[in-house]
């Protein structure tokens, strides 16, 4: 059975989705996993930036249950990994599945896929809701990119109090300061705050994703962001190795 992970934040506009990519393309090509990369947020960012066109909206048909998992997954150019595309369906997912009162359909959606592959890495919707519940209930390691700002830093509270009194489980949550720009002094501060999170920064490199249509570890593994990246991957892999190992 594969491994989760949820790359989650309860802000948008942090780098998310970025992250998600080159996380699983890192699963992927670096570490041999087989891996799907599973976009929940109905913007259908992490698809569109491998490449990949959407279904005709119908990825809401997975929660409906009107069609098999593996039926909307579609390859990528890029050997073992796979995507499930996000599109506009998804806009009243949240919605959706607090009214079907269906509180394990995404673990149960999740252990469908999961027979096929490694990896499963999941580019989770922002803000709180019944999506993040089933995903929090479904998933062991959440990756939380976080803006270098006091506001975001305090988001991440949030979320980490909610875990504490939610999850019946341990969660590791991984926090991880994106978007860092060393020039400016509010960075500087908090990042040495918290010297022990991995570092994002801003680079050209990164931003280039969405004109390229790949991630940034596939065409500029030697930048900056591509090393950060390929750095946090690393230690992600080797954690989950060892807990598979038991």
């Amino acid at each position: 059975m594969a491994e989760y992970i949820a790359v989650y934040s309860m802000k948008g506009g942090v780098g998310k989705t970025t992250l998600a990519v080159n996380l699983a393309y890192c699963a992927a090509v670096y570490s041999g996993h087989r891996t799907l990369l599973w976009d929940l947020d109905a913007q259908g960012g992490a698809g569109y930036l491998l490449g990949v066109d959407p279904h005709k909206k119908d990825a809401s048909l997975l929660f409906s249950q009107d069609v098999k998992p593996g039926k909307l997954v579609q390859k990528t150019k890029w050997k073992g990994l796979d995507v499930l595309s996000a599109d506009l369906s998804l806009r009243h997912l949240d919605r959706d599945l607090a009214e079907a009162e269906k509180p394990k359909l995404l673990r149960k959606l999740l252990k469908d896929l999961g027979a096929d592959y490694d990896r499963i890495v999941l580019d989770c919707p922002p803000g709180l809701g019944e999506i993040s519940e089933q995903i929090i209930r479904a998933v062991k390691y959440i990756v939380a990119p976080v803006e270098p700002t006091p506001l975001a830093v305090r988001t991440l509270e949030i979320v980490e109090e909610h875990l504490a009194e939610k999850a019946k489980k341990k969660i590791r949550l991984m926090p991880v300061l994106s978007m860092v720009d060393r020039r400016k002094s509010l960075h500087r501060d908090l990042l040495e705050s918290h010297p022990d999170w991995p570092v994002i920064p801003q680079a050209s490199a990164v931003e280039r994703m969405a004109v390229e249509r790949a991630p940034v570890v596939a065409y500029a593994r030697s930048s900056p962001g591509g090393r950060a990246i390929g750095n946090l991957w690393a230690d992600i892999d080797r954690k989950l190795r060892a807990r598979e190992r038991g």
